[in-house]
């Protein structure tokens, strides 16, 4: 279980996100939703250890995020950040196998080659192995950077933002894989989503933050309610079910 508990976080004056508490249950993926500014990355980037934690605690079954060292996190908890930028001399399988440190600590075996292979199988970039990162698309690095955090191998999978720079058919890939992932290899995954509706058709919960508070938590089917949309997106947004999924017709 993640658990959250009274969490709050301010950029000097500015407060950034207020008396945040969560618990979210082991297994299946939780999408975090919200309009720009609400908080998201932040809290992110918090429960990931990327920005240190002002006030409350976060953690992962037993694991404090801020007590917990290093190399033990990384073996329960697996990360991708906004942030994609990577040396450019890297190739691809040594950029994946970068997910597997934790474990072998520099001496890889081979579990962990075997580990990488599937990997870049998974993500469709065994033809791209060799090639170096500054010689992909947006898109291919991308989904080299969410391979590596699938190769680390973690109960917990933290992705802010995965979709970015990918096309609706890697897109729509990726939203299954995480989904398989939940399904048959029992991982509790966590994805920082703007388009609402990958996360109607492929979320278990939905979590929503505005102004730096939590808005709205719930069940997916239950979440997905014109009357809460409209108080999360100051909008209102029509909400159809389309071969038994709700869709939200936000574009209209």
């Amino acid at each position: 279980m993640i658990e959250i508990d009274n969490v709050s976080f301010h950029h000097g004056r500015v407060p950034i996100l207020k008396n945040v508490s969560l618990k979210i249950a082991k297994g299946g993926i939780s999408a975090l939703i919200g309009p720009n500014g609400a908080g998201k990355s932040t809290l992110f980037a918090l429960m990931a250890r990327l920005l240190p934690l002002q006030t409350g605690r976060i953690s992962f079954d037993d694991l404090d995020v801020v007590q917990s060292p290093a190399m033990k996190l990384a073996r329960k908890l697996a990360i991708l950040r906004q942030d994609t930028s990577v040396a450019s001399r890297i190739s691809v399988k040594e950029m994946v196998g970068f997910g597997r440190f934790p474990h072998h600590l520099g001496r890889p075996a081979e579990i962990d080659r075997e580990k990488v292979d599937a990997a870049l199988e998974m993500f469709d970039l065994t033809d791209l192995s060799k090639r170096f990162i500054d010689e992909l698309s947006g898109g291919q690095r991308q989904r080299v950077l969410v391979a590596m955090a699938y190769a680390q191998d973690t109960d917990y999978l933290l992705l802010d933002e995965p979709l970015n720079n990918l096309d609706m058919h890697y897109a729509r890939n990726l939203m299954r894989q995480l989904r398989s992932l939940a399904d048959t290899h029992d991982k509790t995954i966590v994805v920082v989503l703007h388009e609402i509706n990958y996360a109607s058709a492929y979320a278990d919960r939905i979590i929503a933050l505005k102004n730096g508070e939590v808005a709205a938590m719930a069940p997916t089917a239950d979440f997905m309610r014109e009357d809460t949309l409209a108080a999360i997106y100051d909008m209102d947004v029509p909400i159809r079910e389309l071969d038994g999924k709700l869709v939200a017709l936000h574009h209209a």
